[in-house]
């Protein structure tokens, strides 16, 4: 009984020195991989590579390595790593059949990095997501939405889908519009409306704002309002434009849009 409490104490103290080596092993192992991936990136970026190739190429490197620690580990507590390689090969053919859309995301992944639709820090909209790129990685796409909400949407997806790049042009256009009423001088409305609009901060002098006749209705002529800006400066120049239509006309003395419709009755005698 003596033997082999002794024999089990052994066990347990060489077992406990083992772990305590593959913990060590594993910390350092885990900082040695930041390091290196941090300096990596580092490199990329004074290079001027490309911020969205350097975020993927650092996933990339950094799965990598971590597999390649875990394997090391195995292999240090005397496991077989080459059936532990055949075992992890097997698995991922299991995982990849049951969830294929894993496999798709990264493929799609390497193809947005390759065909650059976008890049960090480009406003898109993909997805059904419209916000900010802030990362590419390996299976999905990080974006900021004007809200302020962090959201990452599948690659697969957004390869799959349409992508509106608003930032891959100097500028967008702004698009609204303006109610006049019938008695409104149209010439007028549209003279004093260009000249306003095109003293918004931000609004682009070539091409100049456009405000043109769109429409009629029962109120009476319907503005097109359409300056140029900036992506960057949308969101103010959007509501600056609508706050000096509103301005405009109130000083010119316009009077306000009203409907007019005619009722006719035929009254017949008893």
């Amino acid at each position: 009984m003596n033997i082999d409490l002794e024999h089990w104490q052994d066990v347990a103290v060489a077992f406990g020195l083992k772990a305590l080596g593959a913990l060590i092993v594993w910390i350092v192992g885990r900082w040695l991989i930041s390091r290196a991936t941090n300096l990596m990136t580092a490199a990329l970026k004074r290079k001027n590579v490309d911020p969205t190739l350097t975020r993927y190429l650092g996933s990339i490197v950094g799965v990598s390595l971590n597999v390649i620690l875990v394997v090391a580990i195995l292999g240090y507590f005397g496991v077989e790593t080459t059936s532990f390689a055949a075992l992890v090969a097997g698995v991922g053919i299991a995982v990849g059949a049951a969830w294929g859309g894993l496999l798709s995301n990264f493929a799609a992944g390497a193809f947005l990095v390759v065909l650059r639709p976008f890049k960090v820090g480009d406003y898109i909209s993909a997805g059904g997501v419209e916000g900010t790129v802030k990362e590419l990685g390996l299976f999905g796409t990080a974006m900021v939405t004007p809200d302020n909400v962090y959201t990452i949407v599948g690659n697969a997806k957004i390869f799959g889908d349409n992508i509106k790049n608003y930032s891959a042009n100097p500028y967008r256009r702004v698009d609204l519009s303006a109610q006049l009423a019938h008695s409104v001088d149209m010439a007028d409305a549209v003279m004093r409306l260009k000249a306003a609009v095109a003293r918004v901060p931000n609004v682009l002098a070539e091409p100049g704002p456009e405000v043109e006749i769109l429409s009629f209705n029962e109120r009476g002529p319907m503005l097109a309002v359409r300056p140029y800006c900036n992506t960057s400066h949308y969101w103010q120049v959007y509501f600056e434009t609508n706050r000096v239509i509103r301005e405009t006309f109130s000083a010119a003395g316009y009077p306000v849009p009203e409907a007019h419709q005619v009722v006719r009755s035929t009254m017949t005698a008893g």
